[in-house]
């Protein structure tokens, strides 16, 4: 699936010496394919800033402040429920971190990224957003109910599976 957001730093480009300082801010467009890919109702407000500095002789670290304003259905009413995300982003991109292979699955130090010729500014906050979702967002008041919904009577109506079985090895004796 190609990135609603797709904002590419070309490491060749970085300057070693200085911070190289970041602001990402989509526009409504990119924020309403961002709220579709991440299954969100609305998302009125998103932005990354931070910057990017070498560390140590060949890699570079990212820090930065992920901010945004989501709205999400909620899990028990179904309603909107807005909610404010502030995330602090620290990654550090190594030439000697590869990426796993499809099959395989490594359970590494998350905080460490491969380097490659760009880094993904926009891969980075979308993934940051959707791990700092709320996962059960609840409207103002919204309860589950204590008991089932079920009334006993209507469990004593449905028919049972196996209850004409006896009268049927009955017959068959």
């Amino acid at each position: 699936m190609r990135n609603p957001l797709s904002e590419r730093l070309r490491v060749a480009h970085l300057s070693p010496s200085r911070d190289n300082a970041f602001d990402l801010e989509p526009d409504a467009d990119a924020r309403n394919r961002i709220a579709g890919r991440l299954e969100l109702l609305e998302l009125p407000r998103m932005r990354f800033t931070g910057a990017i500095r070498a560390s140590g002789a060949d890699e570079w670290a990212l820090n930065g402040t992920l901010s945004a304003t989501v709205v999400q259905p909620c899990v028990v009413t179904l309603e909107p429920v807005q909610s404010e995300i502030s995330e602090e982003v620290a990654l550090i991109f190594s030439p000697h971190v590869t990426a796993p292979e499809e099959d395989e699955i490594e359970m590494g130090d998350d905080t460490i990224e491969p380097l490659g010729q760009s880094i993904d500014l926009g891969a980075i906050a979308i993934e940051a957003l959707s791990l700092t979702l709320p996962t059960h967002p609840r409207a103002a008041g919204a309860e589950l109910p204590d008991t089932a919904t079920d009334d006993d009577d209507a469990e004593d109506e449905r028919p049972k599976p196996f209850a004409g079985l006896a009268e049927m090895m009955k017959k068959n004796d």
